[in-house]
């Protein structure tokens, strides 16, 4: 164990800790292989489900792969029990301390809270004082360290909308995973319960009238956020609808839900969108994030907010050396886990006890809406600290210093260095094992019966050997095994006992911005199919290099240009296809609509299974960098295809055939229906020597060049091509086909119908004015199928708008009245 430091596997002696023996055994029995397979396991576990955390202007990318040491962190039932009572004590203090702030305000008439410390942050929300909840806190969480004696302190109360219980959820699957027979046998304590009871919470507190069935929902910034892979796998899991602001709206005094079927009332809010930025009519209205009018309808009751707006005032460090003398004077009691000794600097004695004893202190800001990293006063030189110091005096307020505690240390597991993978010496699982500094975070949810806490935290620890413990510079986190002194039984997320009546109701609400996206998805993922199939037919005769191509090639241009993948110039450049492909900067083409389909896959990632999400992601690493060459472009091509296939497999085959599956298909045919009518189009309107050259990347367009050579055998001809791509209804690449497949779609009044007259003149077009190779009837009959066609590609685009406009903008859309429509 190092000096001044508690770890927690070793004891004074270097020997392991009772609780950890038995894990260590477990470690001891497994070949050194074994453990490295199961390290690359987990990482291979967190890259396949997606996991990340989002760090802006980060060197490695904007989504971080989360980062899960192998080794958990042990924790003995007897401790665990002390840890969780403190806790839930500390969980209601603070929820008393937040109701008496936004109500009665004694705690500030007596003295007890300073009226700077709250009044002078923008965190107290003004509107909100007055409106009582029967509940401000309903999830609290609690950073923990453990100093040198071995005691748990309180280094920081998270109370706006905690984050890291999703990713313990996370944690604990994975790790669950790679330790099958140490977890059973260890009995380590369920975290099932723990979401079961802020279910039930929300649940039960939702304000329901007339015998309705409540709905909660899970509200995001969006997909930018840090922790947007935590929101997005807590609404799975807890099965609420993840939405944004601009997913609800307040009609009267309810908050309502845009869903395809219309406005639903939402009953429950778990948000995680800080407060501030909730209603732009009353907090603030430079933000779009949040619902105009949230306030009226918190005022009036009818939703419930977890946390409550304004909740997230006791973030700051500086109220924590109050109290324990407000825990005395609420409930008589002392704090069963005090906080880490704290001083704000606002008060002139503590202020001078600050800069004196500097070296032992780390000093943060008062407020958390101030940005600033910790400092560290014994790591300061004599300029830093005069320039501190200077600081502190100027606006003391703004400071609190607390007890620079050297926290414990945990072990983790090393990565395999490059000499080890060629190194057939085998090396000991103590080398592997490195201390690291180590916080946890532990979360309480507010039941019926007081908080219960989580049994598991989210452990994290830090990059190197320091104090400083954080996910935004690099940290990493363990899953956090609290143990049982008995055997546990494992608990489902399911809820007991549902009824007729539940069965009944169990609706899914889909938010319209879901539908929106999904729809949009359909239509990018088909119009990447199109174009990918276009850029490869010209690159596979770019490659070839033969002079007979080149007509196929400047038709293949023309058609590129029409469909604005590319501008057409006045020379054939075989740089404008290879840009196409690779370049996200030519807005029509391939990348940059890859780019667009993952940003629409993104935003409904709660919807999707590992699988599905696995392509998408592996679809935008298959684009290649801007200065890739023929080949590589082209393997490319194939790969992205590939992709598209994929997808549209797991639409067919693994999705659930409701309201969001079905605006997926919408996109993909129409956007087919609109592509194929306009390339074909676009072809007869050409010379008859061009159609000629273009006939047989037409079929490789549309994906239907074996059909071709299966049916006839011979070179395309333009009667038989015509009839492949347009009219055959059993092709799914042809017109007819789109349309057909449209118009089936009858379960609701979607205004496809505008589509029949159109699909009715295309089934009686006369062919036999396409048997000539040249000739005024010919020409004609090219016309008018070319205008028929282009009429086919507007309703395409129109219906489009019309869907946007019902189903995804609600514009006109009236109040619900009664039960039902709620």
């Amino acid at each position: 164990m190092g000096e001044h430091r508690y770890d927690e596997m070793l004891d004074d002696a270097g020997s392991p800790r009772p609780h950890w023996r038995a894990f260590l055994a477990h470690l001891d029995a497994l070949p050194l292989e074994t453990m490295q397979r199961r390290c690359r396991f987990v990482n291979d576990a967190i890259a396949s489900d997606g996991v990340t955390y989002n760090v802006y202007a980060d060197p490695k990318g904007a989504s971080r792969p989360w980062e899960l040491d192998l080794l958990p962190l042990i924790l003995p039932a007897n401790e665990w029990r002390a840890i969780a009572s403190a806790v839930a004590q500390r969980a209601r203090l603070l929820n008393a301390v937040l109701a008496d702030l936004y109500g009665p305000q004694t705690l500030l008439a007596e003295g007890l809270i300073p009226p700077a410390l709250v009044f002078g942050q923008r965190s107290f929300l003004w509107p909100l004082h007055g409106v009582t909840a029967p509940t401000g806190l309903h999830v609290y969480a609690a950073d923990l360290a453990r100093s040198p004696d071995g005691h748990w302190w309180v280094l920081a109360d998270r109370t706006g909308g905690p984050s890291g219980a999703g990713y313990a959820l996370q944690n604990r699957m994975t790790l669950a995973r790679a330790f099958p027979d140490a977890f059973r046998e260890l009995h380590v304590e369920p975290l099932a319960p723990f979401f079961s009871a802020l279910q039930d919470s929300l649940y039960r507190l939702s304000p329901t009238r007339g015998g309705e069935a409540p709905l909660a929902v899970l509200l995001t910034p969006g997909p930018y956020n840090e922790t947007y892979f935590e929101h997005s796998f807590l609404a799975r899991y807890l099965g609420f609808p993840l939405v944004e602001g601009q997913d609800l709206i307040v009609r009267g005094d309810s908050v309502y839900l845009k869903t395809l079927r219309g406005l639903r009332r939402v009953h429950a809010i778990l948000r995680r969108l800080d407060g501030d930025y909730c209603d732009p009519v009353e907090l603030r209205a430079d933000s779009a994030l949040g619902i105009p009018g949230l306030l009226h309808a918190i005022r009036a009751g009818n939703v419930v907010i977890a946390n409550a707006l304004g909740s997230g005032v006791l973030e700051t460090g500086a109220l924590a050396g109050f109290y324990p003398a407000v825990s005395e004077r609420l409930f008589g009691e002392k704090l069963g886990m005090p906080s880490i000794a704290t001083w704000w600097c606002g008060e002139a004695p503590a202020l001078e006890y600050v800069i004196e004893h500097l070296d032992e202190l780390v000093i943060k800001p008062s407020y958390p809406s101030i940005r600033m990293e910790a400092v560290f006063g014994h790591t300061l030189d004599e300029l830093a600290r005069a320039q501190l110091i200077a600081r502190l005096q100027a606006q003391p307020h703004a400071y609190v210093a607390q007890e620079w505690v050297r926290l414990s240390h945990a072990p983790t597991w090393g990565r395999e260095r490059e000499h080890e993978k060629h190194d057939k010496a085998p090396h000991s699982r103590r080398s592997r094992m490195h201390a690291r500094s180590a916080t946890l975070r532990v979360f309480a949810v507010a039941t019926a019966n007081g908080y219960t806490v989580m049994p598991g935290a989210l452990t994290r620890v830090a990059q190197y050997d320091g104090d400083v413990v954080s996910m935004q510079w690099g940290g990493s986190s363990k899953d956090t095994w609290m143990l049982a002194d008995r055997p546990v039984t494992r608990v489902s997320l399911r809820r007991p006992r549902l009824g007729a009546d539940d069965v009944v109701r169990s609706v899914a609400f889909i938010p319209s911005r879901v539908g929106e996206n999904l729809y949009w998805m359909g239509r990018y993922t088909e119009r990447c199919e199109g174009i990918a199939r276009l850029l490869r037919a010209a690159l596979v005769r770019l490659a070839d290099a033969d002079p007979e191509s080149e007509p196929a090639l400047r038709s293949l241009a023309s058609v590129s240009d029409r469909l604005k993948i590319f501008a057409k110039g006045d020379e054939l450049d075989a740089r404008d296809f290879i840009a196409a492909v690779v370049d996200p900067q030519v807005q029509g083409g391939l990348a940059a609509n890859v780019l667009r389909l993952h940003a629409c896959a993104n935003h409904v990632r709660e919807r999707m299974s590992t699988d599905n999400w696995h392509l998408f992601h592996r679809l935008q690493q298959r684009l290649p960098g801007p200065d890739a060459s023929l080949g590589y472009a082209l393997e490319s091509l194939d790969d992205i295809m590939m992709t598209c296939v994929s997808l549209a497999g797991f639409a067919l085959d693994d999705m659930t055939r409701d309201e969001s599956w079905q605006f997926l298909v919408l996109g993909r045919r129409l956007e087919r229906l609109a592509h194929v009518a306009g390339i074909v189009a676009h072809v007869l309107g050409a010379s008859a020597a061009e159609r000629v050259d273009a006939l047989e990347w037409l079929l490789e367009a549309t994906n239907s060049i074996v059909t071709f050579r299966a049916l006839y055998r011979r070179t395309p001809e333009l009667l038989p091509v015509l009839h492949l791509v347009v009219l055959d209804d059993t092709n799914p690449h042809a017109v007819a086909f789109q349309i057909r497949d449209l118009l089936l779609v009858q379960e609701r009044d979607l205004g496809l119908h505008a589509l029949a007259p159109l699909g009715e003149a295309l089934r009686h077009t006369p062919l036999g004015g396409f048997q000539a190779e040249a000739g005024e009837v010919l020409e004609a009959s090219c016309t008018e199928l070319a205008g028929l066609l282009l009429r086919i590609e507007r309703a395409a685009f129109g219906l489009s708008d019309e869907l946007q406009r019902r189903f995804f903008t609600h514009a006109g859309t009236p109040v619900p009245v009664g039960i039902e429509a709620q």
